[in-house]
């Protein structure tokens, strides 16, 4: 692994303090909310791929984050690279250019908002999935805090590059996999759980819904998967339950956070400002149960705003979240 050209405007790789890996994409938000994607007339473009959105996160609540990823030689990716240092303040030195696949896309339609299908253009493949060693960074190794998402492992060479950070990291904190699984990623379950399973031994924070962690680790049930995860290593497992809350487990300590409640707008984007605030929690040096919270916040407030990337939390807006009394059980948890 090596460094690409010194950093500009006087700062060095080593300043990042949240170094993500993995997909990025443009991804298209309908205008009009509610129909199917044949009946949408506009759309607006923004940033969108979950490690990416979490390094857009993490630069919201004042961190420096940088992003290891592909995009094609096109127009899209001129865009990824311009918004993601000049509008979200993320280090994009480490954005490589893909000789021959085109910037990935993904069309959303908020029908319905609260669960949006995704359509994604990755033909044949997106170019993240070509990552090589080449593309990592030395400070992967050492970086206070190395993100990293299931899907990173469906394919080579990315599955043999980021494991291979992960080897050299030897579960150095903090080291979090984001169970992230997507179906058409994949040829099979059963093929997902065997490569994410890799990932997770080598890691030290593992997050994931109870579907992820049934495909990873074999059981949906939060407190047998949090067992399962900690059992393998991971010293802070957290187990999102959608209405129930997360469940937030270390080897001495377990607890459940309730979910905040919000109007949905678009579901697309919470779990990536729950990862993002993760990462600052951890940073922050906060209990598990206080990053869970502040974290659940974050993920709140996102899927009460469209779009991923740009609706992304300050600190003063999760303070503001924590600081409201529920007032209509009827809402919908983020």
């Amino acid at each position: 692994m090596s460094d690409p050209q010194a950093a500009e405007a006087g700062r060095g790789p080593r300043d990042i303090e949240v170094l993500t890996i993995g997909r990025v994409s443009v991804d298209l938000y309908p205008q009009q909310s509610g129909v199917p994607l044949s009946k949408v007339q506009t759309f607006a473009k923004s940033i969108g791929g979950s490690p990416t959105n979490v390094a857009v996160a993490c630069a919201r609540l004042g961190r420096r984050a940088g992003v290891v990823t592909r995009v094609g030689d096109d127009g899209f990716g001129e865009y990824i690279r311009d918004e993601l240092a000049e509008k979200f303040g993320v280090d994009n030195r480490y954005v490589s250019t893909d000789p021959d696949l085109r910037t990935a896309l993904a069309f959303c339609a908020l029908d319905p908002p609260t669960d949006p299908p995704l359509l994604f253009y990755r033909e044949p493949r997106g170019p993240e999935m070509n990552l090589r060693p080449a593309d990592i960074p030395d400070i992967a190794a050492t970086v206070p805090v190395l993100w990293t998402a299931g899907s990173r492992f469906a394919q080579e060479p990315s599955r043999s590059t980021v494991l291979g950070v992960l080897e050299q990291r030897s579960r150095r904190a903090h080291t979090v996999l984001d169970l992230d699984y997507r179906p058409s990623f994949w040829s099979s379950p059963q093929e997902a759980g065997a490569h994410i399973g890799q990932a997770i031994d080598l890691a030290t924070v593992a997050v994931g819904n109870r579907t992820e962690c049934e495909i990873a680790i074999g059981t949906a049930d939060p407190h047998a998967a949090a067992d399962r995860l900690l059992e393998r290593g991971v010293s802070l497992a957290i187990v999102k339950q959608g209405a129930d809350g997360v469940l937030v487990a270390t080897a001495n300590s377990r607890a459940e956070v309730p979910p905040m409640t919000v109007d949905v707008v678009c579901g697309l984007g919470a779990g990536d400002a729950f990862g993002g605030s993760l990462a600052d929690g951890i940073l922050a040096g906060h209990s598990p149960v206080e990053i869970v919270t502040r974290a659940n916040a974050a993920g709140a407030i996102v899927a009460g705003r469209l779009a991923c990337s740009d609706a992304m939390p300050t600190p003063v807006e999760i303070d503001e979240m924590l600081a409201r009394e529920p007032t209509d059980s009827s809402k919908a948890p983020a």
